[in-house]
């Protein structure tokens, strides 16, 4: 059987759409830091990160928890060398700032990709796992009219990849899951949880590096400039 032609592409928002500025690398959380009294080495930020990511990706009830994210924060201040009283009120003020748009930068290729897909006639969404007013996003980022339909975790309850999140997105944006397609930079939240819901999928890797955990026949690429071979 033919399979159904794409009506409608959602994407993911944070590493997909929009990247950190300094304010979360390193030196941004040696800032945050030392206004808590907590002294970390910036320089072990990268690494941090990795050591801590298992508290994401192993969560077993996929619900939002705002004390969850603080505590990832918080296991990457501890991982950058912190210590004492102050990790905790830094980690929530780190978390509580990653809402704010103004700390995030847009990727050169998203409105221009974007805008195409609204001039060639799909919808257009964004699922995205952060507490990030959608909304407030997309008037920062100058993207209304480009994204149709949208759905957080922290308005949803529930963080990719559980299916709610993918359906309730496909109901505000009105069209079927054979038809639609997901985009983002997660094998697990946004591929695997996409793939579950009904959907197909892209995976974007910016970086180039090819997850083991990739699964087959998932199209891999590095930019969104090259999403339109596979609609």
């Amino acid at each position: 059987m033919t399979a159904r032609a794409v009506r409608a592409v959602f994407f993911d928002v944070d590493f997909t759409l929009i990247y950190p500025g300094p304010a979360f690398q390193g030196e941004g959380y040696q800032r945050f830091c030392a206004s808590h009294g907590v002294t970390v080495d910036a320089g072990t930020f990268d690494e941090a990160v990795k050591a801590s990511a298992f508290i994401i990706d192993e969560v077993e009830e996929p619900t939002y928890d705002h004390d969850l994210f603080v505590r990832y924060t918080a296991s990457i201040i501890e991982h950058m060398g912190g210590r004492g009283p102050g990790v905790i009120p830094a980690a929530r003020e780190i978390y509580e700032q990653w809402a704010t748009n103004h700390h995030f930068e847009m990727y050169d290729d998203v409105e221009p990709v974007l805008r195409a897909l609204v001039e060639q006639g799909f919808t257009v969404g964004a699922i995205s796992n952060s507490h990030r007013s959608l909304e407030a996003f997309c008037e920062h980022f100058s993207l209304r009219g480009l994204i149709h339909a949208t759905v957080s975790s922290f308005e949803h309850g529930y963080l990719k990849p559980h299916p709610s999140i993918f359906e309730e997105a496909l109901t505000r944006a009105g069209v079927e899951a054979a038809s639609s397609l997901m985009v983002g930079d997660s094998v697990k939240a946004d591929v695997s949880g996409a793939l579950a819901a009904g959907m197909r999928a892209v995976l974007l890797r910016r970086s180039g590096d090819i997850p083991a955990d990739a699964p087959a026949g998932v199209p891999i690429i590095r930019s969104l400039t090259e999403l339109p071979a596979f609609l």
